[in-house]
């Protein structure tokens, strides 16, 4: 265990019994008004769902109070630590040209550890780039097929209601036919924009999603295939975005 989960660990042990012993009804209170919304409690099964739910809250109420309070370094390591609670690999079901076939999945980081998402290894690569991340195939693809790559990047200043029309127009001068943007919730919650060049099997196909950071900004992801590969590298695309998770 190396210094600063020693110390984190330490001050976790030390303080906790200290700390959470007048947390109690000052938790409970909270957390009363935003579930019951300040209506009496009365009934068995709200009173036992307190009695479920309150040994819960103070555990991590006490131990996010505690962390809070160590070092900025600490408390930052910490932090950063929690993208290790997602599983370094698992297998998934996902449904490919209409067939539901089992792969191992392996986590992956952008760049600047601001979000996680899976990948199937055995297919494709993450290559961080300067100002984004790009997911492509591991094998290049015959000269007469177009590009198929997924492209990640974060505007830290520029709220999604307004990165999504510029990111609309510029598409626009390759895809002129490019669909209306709609909001989505799957595989990730924000805008939509989709389009094709064409109805030939290796016209290209753009499938963009603008979401929130959840802090100022955005994520835009742009995924880029042909028409031929929808069922394929489009379809492992969207599993593939089911996974992303943003960390900080």
């Amino acid at each position: 265990m190396n210094p600063i989960d020693k110390q984190a660990k330490e001050a976790l042990d030390k303080q906790t019994n200290q700390q959470t012993h007048g947390l109690t009804e000052e938790v409970w209170n909270g957390l009363e008004k935003e579930l019951f919304h300040e209506e009496p409690v009365h009934t068995k099964e709200v009173k036992n769902t307190k009695k479920r739910v309150i040994p819960i809250v103070l555990t991590a109420a006490a131990t996010l109070a505690i962390v809070f309070s160590l070092t900025p370094d600490t408390g930052g390591a910490f932090m950063k630590g929690i993208k290790y609670l997602f599983a370094p690999e698992k297998e998934i079901l996902q449904s490919i040209e209409g067939q539901n076939e089992k792969t191992d999945v392996h986590l992956n980081e952008g760049k600047n550890s601001d979000y996680v998402i899976y990948l199937d290894e055995t297919r494709y690569k993450m290559i961080h780039g300067e100002d984004s991340d790009m997911i492509t195939t591991i094998e290049p693809l015959p000269e007469k097929y177009p590009e198929v790559t997924m492209e990640i990047k974060q505007i830290a200043d520029e709220k999604p209601e307004d990165v999504v029309r510029k990111i609309e127009a510029e598409l626009k001068q390759e895809f002129p036919a490019l669909r209306a943007i709609e909001t989505v919730t799957k595989p990730v919650e924000g805008f939509w924009l989709h389009g094709t060049a064409g109805n030939d099997a290796t016209s290209k196909v753009v499938t963009a999603y603008i979401i929130s950071n959840d802090k100022e900004g955005s994520f835009i992801i742009i995924e880029n295939y042909f028409l031929e590969a929808a069922e394929g590298h489009g379809a492992r695309f969207h599993h593939m975005l089911e996974s992303f998770d943003i960390v900080e």
